[in-house]
């Protein structure tokens, strides 16, 4: 007797960019039938006929199980599950239309997206459960390290899915996972976002040194005490600080810190060489999404009274009131007293429980341990 295979599962990504095409292969290699939706139509007439997106992921060929439209509505039929990956500041606006579309699923949303939107200053999972009034349980983010090109390359990374509802997050992480691509799970949705949003800001301190000259030490102060400034936003916020020593956390800052691929780098490099925010902006192809979150975030930090003083040196120098030659891992402070190294979530000395965390991180991935259920 034959056995029978269920059918494969339908999934719909939002959005044609480098990562959203890069999750959309990540799907088809899972086994999934993915449809994208590009805003622009040619993008779609390439990816259907050439299986190629040239413009952002050059070179690479795409799953024969990936199609693309122009058409939102047709984009979203028989979506099993949906995955959402478009520019942060225009999501609002671009959810508004999805939601008719979605109302009568129960179809799990996640969240690519890794910015905070600038004028309320909400996580994309609070803007996703406004504008689509879904159940937050539905809802998902997905983060870590995750440089687009590498993962279309089939370079081996890891990520984790974060809900409020284990099943959410569970299905999730089994759908988005291949032999090159490994999904781990957790519930801290607020740290696994703030980790994405807050890493882009750190990187775009160290482009800037970059771009100014500085080398190891300077990159290495920056990234270290810039995930002490992170942790103690991201637990002000209601985050667990475990969380931001995890994979959407240390392990997205590395890679976006030290990766020319990044594209945050990239923005405050040309910011360290001398070119003004504007300019920046121009010559980017791709949307830095630090740039637009930094202000919201330090809006947040200062209510909730936290220290980012990584933030603000990237701040002053955006605005154009700081040389980019200055910037520093706050290297001076406000009296000559000496200070002690606060190394976790405000705690001085707090360097071994650190150092811990970090360890079972790396065991975590080097044994597969933690992970979601295999499909």
């Amino acid at each position: 007797m034959t056995p029978r295979h269920e059918p494969a599962t339908r999934v719909t990504v939002l959005g044609a960019g480098s990562w959203g095409t890069t999750f959309g292969k990540i799907l088809a290699d899972g086994g999934a039938l993915v449809t994208i939706w590009a805003r622009r139509p040619e993008l779609a007439l390439e990816i259907n006929e050439a299986k190629r997106n040239s413009q952002y992921l050059p070179g690479i060929n795409l799953p024969r199980s990936m199609a693309a439209t122009h058409d939102l509505s047709t984009s979203l039929e028989g979506a099993e599950q949906v995955y959402v990956c478009i520019p942060s500041q225009s999501a609002r606006d671009s959810l508004k239309a999805v939601r008719p579309l979605v109302a009568g699923t129960a179809a799990p949303v996640v969240s690519l997206m890794k910015g905070i939107e600038r004028r309320t200053g909400l996580r994309m999972s609070q803007v996703l459960e406004q504008e689509l009034q879904c159940d937050p349980a539905r809802i998902a983010v997905a983060s870590g390290p995750n440089l687009a090109l590498e993962i279309a390359r089939e370079q081996p990374t890891a990520a984790v899915v974060a809900s409020t509802s284990p099943e959410t997050a569970a299905a999730v992480a089994r759908r988005a996972r291949n032999s090159y691509f490994r999904t781990f799970v957790n519930a801290d949705v607020i740290g696994t976002e703030f980790g994405a949003v807050l890493k882009n800001l750190i990187a775009l301190a160290i482009g800037i040194v970059d771009g100014v000259g500085y080398g190891e030490n300077t990159k290495a102060s920056i990234i270290t005490r810039g995930l002490v400034e992170m942790t103690d936003f991201a637990v002000a916020q209601g985050a667990q600080a475990e969380t931001l020593q995890g994979l959407a956390g240390l392990g997205d800052l590395i890679a976006t810190c030290q990766s020319p691929l990044s594209r945050n780098n990239t923005a405050g490099r040309l910011l360290g060489q001398g070119y003004s925010y504007q300019d920046v902006v121009k010559q980017m192809q791709q949307t830095a999404e630090g740039l637009a979150s930094v202000a919201p975030v330090l809006q947040l930090a200062r209510a909730a009274n936290v220290d980012m003083p990584i933030v603000e040196q990237v701040k002053r120098v955006l605005d154009g009131t700081m040389d980019p030659r200055t910037i520093a891992p706050h290297l001076t402070t406000e009296d000559d007293t000496p200070k002690g190294e606060r190394t976790q979530n405000g705690q001085a000395g707090g360097g071994g429980a650190l150092w811990r965390t970090i360890q079972r991180a790396f065991d975590q991935l080097r044994n597969s341990g933690g992970s979601a259920p295999r499909h």
